[in-house]
């Protein structure tokens, strides 16, 4: 599988209309994808609404949304309306996510997230293929739903996973797996358990990129990404299959009481090193290209521009060129 290069939008610090010229620019720079992602901030679909108007070569994918805040039918109009703005393929990457950005802030129980995702995936390829979609799912019920108007190019569908059952569900219901917040070493592990159901479906990686040539600042800056994101109901279950309970137990003590400084701390140095990308660009692109040798077929920058590179978008706009496939 050819190695394709992407990056998510939007940009921490850069406002969305601000986007147009570093979007025109991506491809020139090698860039062929361009990702969102979904929490409490910008909606996954309005960004790409606009990548697919300002640059429209880039692949467009969500990576990920969570599949139990839309509803079925709501989700499949959605992705084939983006299609049909675009003449590139557009990727709708669904996940599980967590009590917090589904029940806590949306009011809607978190409930069998494991078959929501199946059925939700089932619902979505069979609505693509457009074909009519009625009956019981585990999770809900449809009557009747077909496309009244299909996009020339069908939306793929990808699932968010981690663990080895969200992996293996995306080799058999989807057309491929998007992970996150692992170590080129954890790789392998991640693609045999995905590679298991047979095929060469595309992994996906999303990585935290902050190129910046100080070290103490990166770790810094690591630290906050990572330390709430690590104890996470999700990410603590994926790391502790991964074999670091024990590594970062002391850590999830210190989150548990309260302390969230000292968990900070308390995140080894090696291990955060390893899960975030940072350093000059050069080292971040060869941390990148590990990566890809590990197995990743497509990488995705989250980026976090550093001081060094300034604001605003001439700031993103250089940092994304100097992390880019072509190099600065």
């Amino acid at each position: 599988m050819t190695h394709r290069a992407g990056f998510s939008i939007p940009i921490p610090g850069l406002p969305l209309k601000d986007h147009r010229t570093l979007l025109e620019r991506a491809p020139d720079w090698g860039y062929t994808d361009v990702w969102t992602a979904e929490s409490a901030g910008p909606d996954a679909f309005t960004p790409l609404a606009l990548a697919a108007a300002w640059s429209p070569s880039l692949r467009l994918g969500t990576s990920v949304i969570p599949a139990q805040t839309r509803g079925p039918a709501t989700l499949a109009m959605t992705a084939a309306t983006l299609a049909e703005a675009t003449d590139a393929e557009v990727v709708v990457g669904i996940g599980a996510s967590g009590p917090p950005f589904v029940e806590d802030i949306n009011g809607i129980p978190f409930r069998e997230p494991y078959r929501h995702v199946r059925d939700t995936a089932r619902f979505l390829r069979t609505a693509f293929r457009g074909e009519l979609v009625q009956g019981e799912f585990d999770t809900f019920r449809i009557k009747g739903f077909h496309l009244s108007q299909l996009p020339p190019r069908a939306p793929r569908v990808m699932l968010g996973a981690l663990r080895p059952g969200m992996l293996r569900l995306a080799a058999r219901e989807a057309e491929g797996a998007i992970t996150n917040v692992l170590t080129v070493e954890d790789v392998p592990r991640v693609a045999k358990e995905f590679r298991a159901e047979g095929g060469d479906k595309e992994l996906i990686g999303r990585f935290f990129v902050c190129p910046t040539t100080d070290r103490e600042l990166g770790r810094t800056i690591g630290r906050r990404v990572l330390t709430p994101m690590l104890m996470a109901r999700t990410y603590w279950a994926f790391h502790s299959w991964l074999g670091r309970a024990d590594l970062l137990g002391p850590m999830r003590e210190a989150w548990l009481a309260g302390d969230w400084h000292r968990a900070q701390a308390l995140l080894p140095d090696r291990l955060l090193d390893e899960l975030f990308v940072h350093g000059s660009p050069e080292e971040c692109r060869e941390h990148l290209d590990r990566f890809v040798g590990a197995g990743i077929d497509t990488t995705i920058i989250a980026l976090i521009p550093p001081p060094e590179f300034g604001g605003g978008l001439p700031g993103a706009t250089a940092a994304l060129h100097a992390l880019s496939p072509t190099g600065s």
